[in-house]
């Protein structure tokens, strides 16, 4: 039986939490933080009597509240903490509303004298207040000797890193979802997410892009990848690899950073053990709408048990490999165990050069079956002296996906003054859907219908539809129905 991911204590933690909530319910409250209101015991936390932070409401609130947070401006640190077994949920009373700011790490998500668990944040815009800010925006770790688990990012707005990433999930946290959030703008040699030395991490329906001019800001193609998944630290936790991790159904698009990083890329700092082990990257849909040079869509440094599968890379990247670097550096094993399948690699504009750098040697095992490949009617570029090439796959589809042009791009920046994202979408979620319909739906005669093999595919696809017999290569299922987005990201 195909089994691209291990069944960890995160499945089990859901399934026992859902279990709970059969037999049982909590008295939901709601409470309120808002700019005029006060840390203090004389409040109560009512829509009247409203808490200034954060911080003090979850030190206040009993497991099952909803804590809303009114619009505005909060600046300064904000500490997540608390432990909940049901779960407690911080949102923004009207989405991305109540802005939250810092010259330093803006939320900080550990603790060294108390475990957390249990807290979701949803409908924030979340930034450093600006240059000369301290490193990072979210930081997502375990204390020491403490744990962090079952923390959710649902549909925040994360941008404008002025030093480091936009959010890094790091030393020992685990059963970590990131959700239906916005990412752009990190700094300098660093990425939008770094996933270092974790465990239990979903990351899905998101939209990862650069625009430093929408923020005022010179584009130095200097930054990294968007994703980077990774151990930094060996044996400092409990993880020696980051395991068990999950990327579907985001987007990625407009690239600005350096020309040797990627959307995606495991593994990364030449340790000798495997950085990553047990990551699964499906039904996402990267764009090349850009002009700047990235190295290549997806990569992997020493690192194992890797599956790609039902992905679509469209456009003309550009990049130095159009669909993947597997490589070693420094003291890395060669990668194991890295599997491609019924993904779509589509250059229509004819300028794929390069399909792969693989390096022989540097990749132990992998497997390549039932790709569609398209550059524009031209041949799909084979290199003897690479590992992996179009030969390699004995179900190779050749022929045009038909997919939309990518012309009329427009950058899902958000504006404060107008809350909307591109100039017209309210939500993150309906941002995502305009992007998903106009970029990675195939047309009526695209050579991915119907194509796929079975027997290795998700069961539903980009918008999170049920996949239908037989399914379409790629990330879109054509015909099918009822997306999770209809009423936003759930």
């Amino acid at each position: 039986m195909f089994k691209p991911w291990r069944v960890g204590r995160w499945s089990m933690g859901c399934l026992a939490l859902w279990l709970i909530g059969t037999v049982s319910s909590v008295q939901a409250q709601t409470v309120y933080v808002a700019t005029n209101g006060v840390d203090s015991s004389a409040n109560d936390g009512s829509i009247g009597q409203p808490w200034r932070t954060i911080t003090y409401a979850l030190d206040q609130v009993s497991d099952g509240t909803l804590i809303l947070v009114r619009p505005g401006l909060y600046s300064g640190r904000v500490r997540i903490r608390g432990q909940f077994a049901n779960g407690v949920t911080v949102r923004s009373e009207i989405p991305y509303q109540a802005q939250l700011r810092h010259d330093a790490t803006v939320l900080t998500i550990f603790n060294d004298a108390a475990d957390i668990e249990g807290i979701t944040l949803e409908g924030f815009d979340i930034a450093h207040s600006g240059p000369g800010a301290s490193a990072l925006v979210v930081q997502i770790q375990d204390g020491f000797n403490r744990e962090t688990r079952r923390i959710t990012l649902r549909d925040n707005v994360l941008h404008d890193s002025f030093n480091n990433d936009i959010l890094k999930i790091n030393n020992g946290a685990s059963e970590i979802s990131v959700l239906g959030n916005l990412f752009y703008n990190q700094t300098g040699s660093d990425e939008h997410i770094d996933v270092n030395s974790v465990a239990d991490v979903l990351i899905e329906g998101n939209v990862f892009f650069n625009d430093f001019a929408a923020s005022g800001r010179p584009v130095l193609n200097d930054t990294s990848s968007y994703i980077v998944i990774k151990d930094s630290n060996g044996t400092d936790d409990e993880y020696l690899g980051s395991s068990n991790i999950t990327v579907r159904r985001n987007q990625f698009l407009h690239w600005e950073g350096s020309t040797g990083s990627n959307f995606v890329l495991l593994g990364e700092d030449g340790q000798s053990f495997f950085e990553a082990d047990g990551v699964l990257i499906e039904n996402n849909l990267m764009l090349g709408d850009s002009a700047n040079v990235m190295r290549a869509a997806f990569g992997c440094k020493g690192v194992r048990n890797v599956v790609f599968r039902s992905n679509t890379v469209s456009g003309n990247l550009p990049s130095l490999a159009f669909a993947m670097r597997l490589n070693t550096e420094g003291a890395n094993q060669a990668n194991q165990n890295i599997r491609f399948y019924n993904n779509i690699w589509s250059d229509p504009s004819m300028t794929m050069d390069d399909f792969s750098d693989t390096p022989p040697g540097e990749t132990s095992s992998f497997t390549i079956d039932n790709n569609l490949y398209w550059n524009g009617g031209a041949a799909i570029p084979v290199d003897p002296a690479e590992l992996v090439n179009l030969t390699d796959d004995a179900q190779a589809r050749l022929g045009d996906p038909a997919l939309g042009s990518l012309s009329g791009l427009v950058l899902p920046v958000y504006a404060p003054g107008t809350g909307l994202i591109g100039g017209q979408h309210a939500r993150i979620a309906d941002a995502f859907v305009a992007l998903a319909t106009a970029f990675g739906e195939i047309g009526s005669g695209s050579a991915a219908i119907d194509q796929a093999r079975a027997d290795v595919m998700p069961a539903d696809d980009l918008l999170g539809r049920p996949r239908l017999g037989p399914p379409d290569i790629g990330a879109w299922e054509r015909g099918s129905a009822d997306s999770i987005f209809a009423d936003g990201y759930e």
